[in-house]
């Protein structure tokens, strides 16, 4: 066994000179001067001088015979310069390759969002981000959390919006705003005409029209009525707030929506508001993705868009 053969190899970013210094040599083979290059790359001469003789010293060959005519390549200069031109092509090559790969993520935004936020925030902020990225392909998959964690980290979104307790696992998020849930009930129900508050246990043991487990309505829900006895068994479960809402109008039975979601039938008076004693039914609005993956390109922006109008 030869003495060097338990060293371990010096990494090759250490042998090479880099990209910067290669283009400043394939410059100086170019203009037949270093103050010519200099200026061509940008830098000042004593600094392009420091660096010919840095690549000079690590390469162990003179490249640059310097004159008051100008520079000129040694006979080692000229061959590291042919080496060096196809460095930088095979780099330019490279450049080119991930400028695509940019441009076909760019192309496209996969977003996954839960059905209170796809219904009554979404719209406006890709509305927001069309008017800065026309080009970017928008799809939304509209669900509950539980389907938008699932399609994140199956890879299938680029960036996906949950109400509920806690970042799903398995994700990292920002919290990019705040909601409210409400009892509400049809203006006929005798909750309507109480003249004092319902309480936690009332609402706990009623069967209400609710939105299916799974969902960021439902948890927040299950969670806040855990100590007063639990949820009882919902009248009706159904897959979205706008179901929920035409049931309840109908005088089916009374609901826990999303401030969000009944704003216009508690004007319109379609729904009232039901008070309920000693009961907070806050939750917070998160933007997430895969741990450990930022959001990059047009899901970084709908991001900050929605920090924006937060």
């Amino acid at each position: 066994m030869g003495p060097d053969e338990d060293e371990p190899a010096v990494p090759l970013a250490h042998r090479v000179p880099d990209l910067g210094a290669l283009e400043l040599l394939l410059a100086v083979a170019r203009l037949g001067s270093l103050g010519r290059a200099a200026r061509a790359q940008g830098i000042s001469q004593p600094a392009a001088s420091s660096r010919i003789r840095s690549m000079e010293r690590q390469l162990g060959v003179g490249l640059v015979e310097r004159s008051p005519r100008g520079s000129r390549l040694t006979d080692a200069g000229v061959l590291v310069t042919d080496w060096a031109r196809r460095v930088v092509e095979a780099a330019e090559a490279f450049d080119a390759g991930a400028q695509a790969l940019r441009g076909r993520r760019d192309s496209r935004l996969r977003v996954a969002a839960s059905m209170t936020i796809a219904e009554y925030l979404l719209p406006g902020w890709l509305i927001a981000l069309r008017a800065q990225r026309p080009g970017t392909a928008v799809s939304l998959l509209a669900g509950n959390s539980r389907a938008v964690a699932e399609r994140l980290l199956a890879g299938a979104a680029d960036l996906g919006f949950v109400e509920g307790l806690q970042v799903p696992a398995g994700l990292d998020g920002t919290v990019i705003g705040h909601d409210r849930l409400l009892v509400v009930a049809a203006p006929s129900h005798p909750w309507a005409r109480r003249r004092t508050e319902l309480t936690a246990a009332e609402l706990a043991a009623t069967p209400l029209i609710l939105r299916e487990r799974g969902s960021g309505t439902r948890a927040v829900l299950d969670a806040a009525l855990a100590r007063h006895g639990g949820l009882a068994a919902p009248l009706l479960e159904l897959a979205s707030t706008t179901a929920v809402k035409a049931a309840v109008v109908s005088e089916a039975a009374p609901s826990v929506l999303s401030e969000l979601a009944v704003g216009e039938e508690l004007t319109a008076r379609r729904l009232v508001e039901i008070p309920v004693g000693g009961l907070r039914l806050g939750r917070e609005l998160r933007a997430v993705w895969p741990a450990g993956q930022r959001p990059v390109g047009p899901a970084r922006q709908l991001l900050g868009l929605t920090r924006a109008t937060a």
